[in-house]
């Protein structure tokens, strides 16, 4: 890869390194010089610009990210379309991340411009959470580097998989001492009903005896085949393998598998089997709903996977929890539903305009036009809801009634606009003053534009980035602006300043150092439709042909 500064003149077909600003015209770096560019820097007084040119045996930064990823993704893991050099995977069910550290390390030590980053291992993650992102460094990388970090990342199956959680049935046992009052009894049965609950499991048993090896022993034996998974919660803590615990499990013809973990709190945790199903003696902190070594181990479990004295002995690295002060509760304390928390990473709303009065159709709704057997806006509201943004906000407002019956019970939010014969800036200030306080972004999509796909709006949310300079983010095809554009957060001030029929197109020129341009690999993005014709020539174009 060649680098360096050269004379505008001899820089076409050249990578730009740096952008630049033109006026009301920014060049973003990474854009690929035409002549016509060329003539717009030497209008604008530039002498000479530092770019790139690929050689032999380079690989575009955008296709070596792409290789990579895909390498990389495994179960329950899609890619995004690379952007910028960088490949994102995200999470495609709930469960928890898995992949070899050791075989990561050794991929990240092939070559400084291929770089792969995780989340921790067995992280617990959402569906559509971006778990892994990969990232070309300069602008290529080399072939051979490339070639073996995708080799390492597939090798015998692919390096990150999600390992999703599968609902268990589990009977629950505690025992009593004299003066343990029931209310602790109580509590502990809700705590576990919650941590179960919020991983899909659910308790659908519970005994409760003396703390005494033969009758714990006899409710043991009594349970465990009505369960997929038995936890004891003892009155007294587990000091030694030979306590009541462990002794009732051997005699219930049970096997002791492992005593104590590296996890603090959660030391005295206890593993055993009884006729094939798992017996977990509990550590006091499990009565809490704070995480602790406890959680480690059910995460686990109920994703199937392996658990045996050699996982545990090895979850000592990051195992001190006791030290960490944000050490949280894995689900409300009071509740057995499971804490609804969004995933990290930017969190991008989506708004679907669906107020417009139609005037070009010359009467008609055409949101209410059916396109291949649905209302279109029913179409569109189908495609965001397949896409990564979230929350959906519908602005509903001419024929709201009508509309809202076409959206049924589609789960988006709505939000009416009394002004919408005003034009459309009313309906994107009703909508973003909707929007909850806690987003990073918004796509404004427009009702008419039944072709824009949920995968066309993933790729506008994979490029957006404020901070490396990409705050809107705007769909082209072979040169032309589309829809939807992806807006930043900064700009919701600006727009509830806009006034009559239009929308905030002008911030895209007064901004335009801030703006990046996806190529996406259809039309959709610049279809909408506006007039009778144009819906009839979708129809037509839509129509399977007669066999």
């Amino acid at each position: 890869m060649k680098f360096g500064e050269v004379p505008v003149a001899e820089a076409e077909g050249a990578t730009l390194v740096h952008s630049l600003k033109l006026g009301s015209v920014a060049f973003r770096k990474g854009r690929v010089l035409s002549r016509a560019d060329l003539d717009a820097l030497a209008a604008a007084g530039f002498e000479r610009i530092t770019v790139v040119r690929l050689e032999r045996g380079d690989v575009e930064e955008n296709e070596a990210a792409g290789r990579v990823a895909a390498a990389a993704a495994g179960s329950n893991i899609s890619t995004a379309a690379p952007f910028t050099g960088r490949a994102n995977l995200h999470a495609e069910a709930r469960g928890l991340l898995v992949f070899d550290r050791d075989r990561l390390d050794r991929l990240n030590l092939v070559d400084e411009a291929v770089t792969l980053g995780t989340l921790p291992p067995y992280s617990v993650v959402e569906p559509r959470q971006m778990v892994a992102t990969v990232k070309i460094i300069p602008f290529a990388a080399p072939a051979p580097a490339v070639e073996e970090c995708a080799r390492l990342a597939a090798a015998k199956e692919p390096l990150l998989r999600v390992a999703a959680f599968v609902p268990h049935d589990v009977a629950l046992i505690q025992t009593r001492l004299p003066g343990l009052k029931e209310s602790i009894l109580d509590k502990t049965r809700q705590v576990t009903e919650g941590r179960l609950a919020a991983l899909g499991s659910r308790v659908v048993r519970e005994e409760r005896c003396a703390h005494d090896s033969a009758e714990l022993a006899a409710r043991i034996s009594a349970a465990v085949d009505d369960a997929d998974l038995l936890l004891i919660h003892g009155a007294s803590a587990i000091v030694d393998r030979r306590d009541v615990i462990p002794a009732a499990v051997v005699a219930a013809g049970g096997t002791i598998e492992h005593f104590g973990m590296p996890v603090d709190p959660g030391n005295l945790l206890l593993l055993g089997r009884v006729r094939g199903k798992t017996v977990l003696g509990l550590p006091g902190c499990a009565r809490s709903p704070k995480v602790n070594g406890f959680d480690w181990v059910l995460e686990r479990l109920i994703a199937r996977l392996p658990v045996g004295p050699k996982e545990i002995m090895r979850m000592g690295s990051g195992g001190l929890l006791a030290e960490i002060p944000s050490r949280g509760m894995p689900r409300a304390e009071a509740t057995a539903e499971p804490a609804k928390k969004p995933p990290p990473g930017p969190r991008i709303a989506a708004l679907l305009l669906a107020a417009g009065k139609s005037s070009r159709m010359g009467g008609p709704n055409k949101l209410l036009a059916e396109v291949e057997g649905r209302p279109m806006v029913t179409r569109v509201a189908q495609r965001l809801l397949s896409s990564r943004a979230r929350p959906i906000v519908a602005v509903l407002g001419n024929q709201a009634d009508a509309v809202d019956a076409a959206l049924g019970k589609l789960p988006l939010e709505r939000v009416r606009n009394p002004e919408f014969a005003e034009g459309l800036s009313t309906s994107v200030k009703r909508g973003i003053a909707a929007l909850p306080p806690d987003i990073d972004g918004v796509l404004i999509c427009l009702g008419d534009m039944p072709l824009v796909s949920g995968r066309d709006l993933d790729r506008l949310i994979a490029a957006f980035n404020p901070l490396e300079g990409r705050a809107i983010v705007v769909p082209t095809r072979d040169g032309k602006r589309g829809n939807p554009v992806l807006w930043a957060k900064r700009f919701f001030s600006d727009m509830a300043e806009l006034k009559g029929d239009v929308g905030a197109k002008h911030l895209i020129g007064e901004h335009a150092e801030l703006v990046a341009e996806v190529e996406m690999e259809s039309d959709s993005v610049l279809v909408d439709i506006d007039t009778p014709e144009a819906l009839a020539a979708l129809r037509n174009k839509r129509r399977p042909s007669a066999a």
